[in-house]
Formats: C-alpha cells, structure tokens, sequence
C-alpha cells in the first residue's frame, strides 16, 4: 500500500513538472505572438537534420591538421600534443624530413576519437599550430570503431592548406 502511495506521489510530481514546464513555454509563446516583450523566450524546438543550431566560435569540434603551401602537414613531429592529451588519444610517429630547415615530419599521426574528450589541450601545446579543432563537424556517429581512428590523409582534407578557420555557420 505505501509503496503505490509513493509511486503515485511521484508520478504526480512529474505529472506537474511537465504541466508547469508546458504552461510556462505556451504563456511566453503566446506572449511574443502579440508582441509583448519579455526577458526570457519559451523552449525551442529545432528540427535537428533539417534545421542545425549554430555553433560557438569557440566551439572544439573534429581535429585537422594544417597543411603547408606545398601540401604537406605542418606537424614537425614534436610530440607535445602526445605529451599534454590527458587520455592519451594521439600517436605520433616521426620521420625525417627532406627538408634541410625542418629537421621531422610526421610519418604518421592518428586521433583516436573512441578516447579523445576534446578537450583542446592539444591545440593549445602545439607550437607550429598545426592541429586545430574548427572543423564544425559534429556529427561523429560510425558503424565500426576502426573509423574512429583519424590517420593523417582524413586529418589533412579538413581544411585548405595554410588556410585559417573554417566558416563556421552564422549566428
């Protein structure tokens, strides 16, 4: 007996959560439908396939490596963004490089996103900035975690070489 007391109890609580949650967003809706100024809007709802929200500008999304004017990485293999990756998601393998001035290159370099929390550190430690996080890619979804491991040919076709950001969806 106390135990469907309780549950009913509870049940009622939601019940008035969700009722009090509707009223509120259909009284500014409303609102806003004749004109009336108030501080905050009622919830939205976007159509998330159709309709994207914009993202931040400071908003960490898939990693790219920038690209030389010649098309190689600019990634000189210092292995600090390896250092600094708190869960350890980021392989480096250095090679030399033919070019006198720049002593290594990266041979090879893969982003383990099955482990990557996308914190940005590994932009931050870089100092040939030749990592960056502002794709605007979010959508992360794979059929196998083997896609989920980044290599260097996908990391490179993020962007145009030596180019900045990528545009980002406007606000």
């Amino acid at each position: 007996m106390i135990r469907a007391l309780t549950s009913a109890v509870a049940l009622l609580k939601g019940a008035w959560i969700t009722a009090r949650h509707f009223l509120v967003n259909m009284t500014f809706h409303s609102l806003a439908l004749f004109g009336v100024r108030t501080r905050r809007r009622g919830a939205e709802t976007i159509q998330y396939p159709e309709q994207r929200k914009p993202l931040a500008a400071r908003h960490r999304s898939l990693h790219r490596i920038v690209a030389r004017e010649d098309g190689r990485p600019r990634c000189v293999a210092c292995l600090l963004c390896v250092t600094v990756c708190p869960s350890e998601c980021i392989a480096v393998e250095a090679a030399e490089d033919p070019d006198p001035e720049i002593q290594r290159q990266a041979d090879r370099f893969t982003v383990d996103l099955t482990r990557c929390c996308f914190c940005g550190f590994c932009v931050e430690a870089c100092p040939e900035d030749a990592i960056r996080m502002d794709t605007g890619e979010i959508e992360l979804a794979a059929g196998s975690r083997g896609e989920l491991q980044i290599g260097l040919d996908r990391l490179l076709g993020g962007a145009a070489a030596g180019s900045g950001p990528i545009d980002k969806p406007s606000l």
